[in-house]
Parts: C-alpha cells; structure tokens; sequence
C-alpha cells in the first residue's frame, strides 16, 4: 500500500492539497456550530450525516457491506482511532481555545505519526522526516505566531487537541496494518457508520441532545459543511492517498491545512498575508521538500 521510497507523486500531492482545504474548513464548521450545539453531539451529527450521504454512492459502485463481525473489526477500529476519539477531544478542545490554535496543534500529527510508527516496528525512525516533519511546526508556529488570547481552561483544550493529534497517530498504524487493499469510497463509509454507532451512544449517554432546541438554520449550514466537505468527501479522498502513498504521508495534510486557511481567506474573504505568513508557508513548502527527498538527492547528484 506505501510507496517503498516514501515518497507522493504529483497526483498525490494534488490530493493532499484538497484535502487540507476540506479538512481545514472543519476548524470553521466546529467553530460555527460550537454556538449552539454541545461538542459530542456535533460530532455525532457529523459522522451521522457524513455516513448517509456516503449510502447512495455505496449502491451506485456496488460496493457490498462487510460480512459479520469479523468484517466490521477493522471498520469500528478506524472509526474509534480516526474519528470518535480525535472528533471528540478537537471539538471540545475548541470550546477552550481559538480555532486558529487547535489547526496548528493539530499539525503535530506528521510527528505523532512518525514516532507510532516506528515504535511499531512498521517504518524506521529517519533523520530526514523528523527533520521535515520538525521544521513543518516550525514552519506552522512562524505561520500563526504566539500570540494567541488566553482564555480559561486553554491549557486543557491544548492538552485534548493533542491527544486527538496522538489519536490520528495510531490511526495511521491501524490503517497501515488493517486496510491494506480497501476501496476508498467503503472504507469511508463503513468507518463512518461505526463511528455513527458509537458517538449515539456516547453522546446520548453524556449530552442527552434530545433535551436541546433546535438549531438556526446557520448552524445546520455549518454542520451540512462540515459532514458534506469535510468528513464524507474529505475521507473519500483521505483513503485515496493512504491507498496509493501510505499511512505516514497523508497525515502531512495536517501540515497544510494552516496555509490553505490563509490561502482561502486570501482568495475568498479578501483577507491580507503578512510577510510572517509568506514566511511560515515557505519554511513549511521547504520542510516537505525535505520530507519528500527527491530534492535533496538531485542537490547530492549535482555536487
């Protein structure tokens, strides 16, 4: 499933670019919905809707559902690990500090990912991606800056968005050593379901969301956004990469996601870029080059 080099094609870094615009939109959807909905049933709400609209295209492919449960195991695993757990502690992570700081927060998951990884015996330790993967939060840091409003609880919601960065972590090795050979479109969608079990329960049980009125209709925008673009679509195109470049490489999304913002705020919102900002993205352009190698080996040819 992973290249033997490490290394993403031109396809894949194509992917990995849209991808960080859908996920990074998730960061404005949470915060939108946040306003009315209480954490754990938005995350719920978000598995729920992003596994319905997911169903027709399963029928459409002929995509069969998985057979016992047996079948479901590695499904309910990436639906714990890559969605109940790291949705959970993110949203309520944003309910203690901005959006902008939960999205670099979140960019540690290359990081987590690279240590999991070789822990578990499934990819050497390299000096050139912990040098990439450390000069991408570099990078990051240098995009947003530190000054960040302090707010009570912050070093909680810290604390939960890295957890859920850790969480992403084993979801990769889970990925890596469960979903070898799955299609995209079902493992997004039968992860999804699982995930859709699993957050009624805990969010029935801990937030009782019946008891709650309901919602504006701009929240309901931000909740359609955030299951539309960026769980179903997003996780369509998550599973494409992991399939085609590894486990370790699409979790470099999370590296992008802070400059398709900015970008987007650019391009849509009218929004200017500060040279800090030119400056960040540029040192996280050059951290994946470094991660990516194919750079470095051109410049050792050449000298």
């Amino acid at each position: 499933m992973s290249p033997i080099d490490n290394r993403i094609d031109a396809r894949d870094w194509s992917l990995l670019a849209v991808l960080s615009a859908l996920w990074g939109g998730s960061f404005f959807f949470n915060g939108a919905a946040l306003r009315e909905l209480p954490p754990l049933t938005l995350v719920f709400m978000r598995v729920a809707l992003g596994s319905a609209l997911l169903l027709p295209l399963l029928r459409f492919q002929g995509i069969a559902f998985p057979k016992g449960i047996a079948g479901w195991k590695p499904f309910v695993a990436m639906g714990l690990l890559n969605n109940v757990i790291p949705f959970s502690l993110i949203v309520i992570g944003q309910t203690f500090i901005p959006s902008g700081l939960a999205s670099v927060l979140n960019a540690t998951t290359p990081l987590f990912t690279v240590i999991v990884m070789a822990a578990a015996g499934e990819e050497a330790l390299r000096l050139r991606r912990v040098a990439g993967v450390a000069l991408g939060l570099a990078g990051v840091i240098i995009l947003h800056g530190w000054g960040v409003e302090t707010r009570a609880g912050q070093g909680l919601g810290i604390l939960l968005c890295l957890g859920g960065a850790l969480s992403y972590g084993f979801a990769a090795l889970a990925a890596r050593r469960l979903l070898k050979d799955a299609a995209p479109l079902g493992t997004a969608a039968f992860q999804l379901m699982a995930s859709t079990v699993m957050m009624a329960i805990v969010a029935g049980a801990m937030e009782q969301p019946w008891r709650f009125p309901m919602p504006g209709v701009t929240i309901w925008l931000a909740v359609l956004g955030l299951a539309g673009l960026s769980t179903a679509l997003a996780y369509i195109v998550f599973f494409q990469i992991l399939r085609r470049s590894g486990a370790t490489n699409v979790m470099l999304v999370t590296l992008l996601i802070p400059v398709t913002a900015i970008l987007l705020g650019w391009l849509v919102l009218g929004e200017p870029i500060s040279m800090r900002e030119i400056a960040g993205a540029i040192v996280i352009g050059s951290a994946l080059l470094v991660i990516d190698g194919r750079v470095l080996n051109l410049l050792r040819r050449g000298t």
